[in-house]
């Protein structure tokens, strides 16, 4: 499956889910990931953000589609993180 996730963590918590994140994702802005996953995988995720949110004021919101291609994505202004695998 295909999910973007946005986190909002306390600033103490930031580091810990910019680098949980970045292990199963790709970061593309600020607190915003994307990528392919399996079930598996984010259910992971989940679990191992849960150990580090603070579950009365943190949130992780997560997106999901079957596929890339039914996500139609549009960048205005800068684009952070070019996804692009070309060698």
């Amino acid at each position: 499956m295909y999910v973007i996730a946005v986190y909002d963590v306390g600033q103490k918590r930031v580091g810990k889910m910019l680098k949980l994140c970045r292990r199963y994702l790709n970061w593309i802005q600020n607190s915003v990931f994307e990528g392919e996953i399996s079930e598996v995988r984010l259910m992971e995720l989940k679990h191992e953000a849960l150990e580090i949110m603070d579950e009365e004021d943190d949130s992780l919101i997560i997106f999901q589609t079957r596929q890339e291609k039914w996500l139609e994505k549009e960048i205005v202004g800068k684009e952070k993180q070019n996804l692009d695998n070309f060698l």
